[in-house]
């Protein structure tokens, strides 16, 4: 018997608990750590962030669907992993043995790398859904009493599309409230240049995503390090091509959203051979960590060089369709070591992305992530929009259902290949 233990109950421990439930013979167990009680479907922070979701709408209790399917449910959280003894140590003291390790937490948000920034400083986050219940009590303060917006990624960051998909929400919803014309809005960004997306950019999104920007009257500053964050204002260093201080920006703001550099999390921080200087879980082309093979690493957590290097610094993301594939690998390489097999399988690393811009959208598909691809296409249009809501109602009802099918494989290619779905509510 074997005991399987999955760090994570987010959007990529969930699937992985169900995946791997799968690729296990009767007599093992699985058991997966959440830090807290509850799944959130991140993708729908940014709606909440501007009430046009609820927390009740994309967030439930992890525990009733998991252990539905025979999957025991940890919400301590984890306080420090111990890969030399195979067991993790948890928040409340206990112990956790394990045969295999999988992580899957996601990342831990450094906004302690910049003064005053995050939602304990002065600016808003849409990483969590309890920064993004806070920063929808600010706006519905701010509508109240608009000015300047400033949103955007800090140099380090590596997941550049909700900055994108948030400043097009807040102009929507500004248009509906009819008083667009009394905020001037500006994106601040560490990517080279707009449409880069940590990617070297996808198709023809430079273009596309300047055009969508100005078309909304939105600014822009690119090759951009945030120095600090005062009350109201957002002192910035725009840099050259060589990555020089190019020119000093202090840009006022009344409402502030500001994606964070990312790190690995505090229990695996700084374990030899485990992770990397940032606490990125180290991989090999089958998820698993070099020195300690039993552990195993999926999603936002581990490793990934960045496409190219730029100016100022930027990552690479992860996006939904590459932790979908993490998973189903993970899964089966774990299930063939138990069936004392070699693992064979490995991730596609493809990256794709819907991203809301409030009554339309964007999508790309890097077919793999790191060029010269096989697949390179961007596109906006509303059905971006409806196929996203659709997505958010697909992916937590089967969540709640427990099952394994793959998610993007099956809905979001669909979705952009074939069906349009121009029936779908708006957000």
């Amino acid at each position: 018997m074997a005991h399987v233990v999955i760090l994570g109950a987010g959007l990529g421990g969930m699937p992985m608990a169900y995946e791997m439930k799968q690729a296990l013979r009767k007599e093992d167990r699985l058991t997966v750590v959440g830090n807290g009680p509850n799944f959130h479907f991140v993708p729908s922070n940014p709606w909440v962030a501007v009430g046009w979701r609820s927390r009740g709408d994309i967030e439930f209790p992890a525990a009733p669907p998991l252990e539905k399917r025979g999957i025991a449910f940890e919400p301590a959280g984890a306080k420090r992993v111990h890969p030399a003894e195979n067991r993790v140590e948890l928040a409340d003291g206990r112990f956790l043995d394990y045969d295999y390790l999988v992580i899957a937490t996601g990342p831990k948000l450094a906004f302690d790398e910049i003064e005053g920034l995050g939602p304990n400083g002065h600016t808003h986050s849409v990483c969590h859904v309890d920064h993004a219940v806070k920063a929808e009590g600010a706006w519905q303060a701010f509508v109240k009493d608009p000015g300047p917006i400033v949103v955007g990624a800090v140099q380090g960051a590596s997941c550049f599309g909700p900055a994108y998909e948030f400043a097009f929400i807040m102009d929507t919803d500004l248009r509906r409230r009819k008083i667009r014309d009394r905020v001037p809005m500006t994106l601040v960004t560490s990517e080279p240049y707009i449409g880069h997306l940590g990617l070297g950019g996808v198709g023809d999104s430079k273009t596309m995503l300047e055009s969508a920007l100005r078309e909304r009257h939105i600014k822009w500053i690119c090759n951009a390090k945030v120095t600090k964050v005062e009350a109201g204002t957002m002192h910035v260093t725009e840099h050259d091509e060589e990555g020089k201080p190019k020119k000093e920006h202090a840009l006022p703001f009344r409402h502030s959203m500001m994606l964070p550099a990312f790190k690995g999390i505090d229990a695996v921080a700084g374990i030899e051979g485990l992770v990397n200087p940032r606490g990125f879980i180290l991989i090999d082309a089958h998820q698993r960590n070099p020195r300690f093979p039993n552990v195993y690493g999926v999603g936002v957590c581990v490793a990934i060089p960045p496409v190219e290097a730029t100016p100022v610094l930027t990552g690479a993301p992860k996006t939904g369709y590459m932790i979908e594939s993490m998973v189903t690998a993970t899964a089966k390489n774990i299930g063939a070591a138990l069936d004392g097999r070699a693992p064979t399988e490995k991730a596609t690393w493809n990256a794709l992305c819907l991203a809301d811009m409030g009554d339309t959208g964007i999508a790309f598909v890097a077919l793999p992530q790191i060029p010269p691809r096989n697949v390179n296409w961007f596109s906006e249009g509303k059905w971006v929009h409806y196929a996203k809501v659709a997505f958010e109602k697909y992916f937590i009802r089967k969540m709640k259902k427990g099952t394994s099918e793959p998610f993007y494989e099956k809905f979001v290619l669909k979705a952009i290949g074939v069906v349009r779905l121009k029936d779908t509510p708006k957000a």
